[in-house]
């Protein structure tokens, strides 16, 4: 059984700085891709960044320039680091990642909430 495991949410001001993790874990034969993606109520879940196994990453145009994604393929972790974050961006930031155990899959984490408040 693979589980997605987030941490790193929370409080913060306008112009602040939150730095996400994400560990999987349970029977991993490969990880492809992992990343990002977030939910503000009443809106569509959103990519909001995503890195390869190869090392490439993909932004969304409204993060790019302060948001870093980054991996730790010997701990199967994923970091996301949100600077400069804006008071539009509370949301519940979900960890995606295309695991194969006996098959390849998608698989989310349970999220956690990122509020940018004054």
């Amino acid at each position: 059984q693979v589980q997605l495991v987030e941490s790193g949410g929370g409080l913060v001001q306008p112009g602040g700085s939150l730095r996400l993790s994400c560990a999987a874990s349970g029977s991993i034969f490969s990880i492809n891709a992992m990343g990002w993606y977030r939910q503000a109520p009443g809106k569509e879940r959103e990519l909001v960044a995503e890195s390869t196994s190869g090392g490439s990453a993909d932004y969304a145009d409204s993060v790019r320039g302060r948001f870093t994604i980054s991996r730790d393929n010997a701990k199967n972790t994923v970091y996301l680091q949100m600077n400069s974050l804006k008071p539009e961006e509370p949301a519940v930031y979900y960890c995606h990642a295309v695991i194969k155990d006996a098959f390849w899959r998608a698989y989310w984490g349970q999220g956690t909430q990122v509020t940018v408040s004054s």
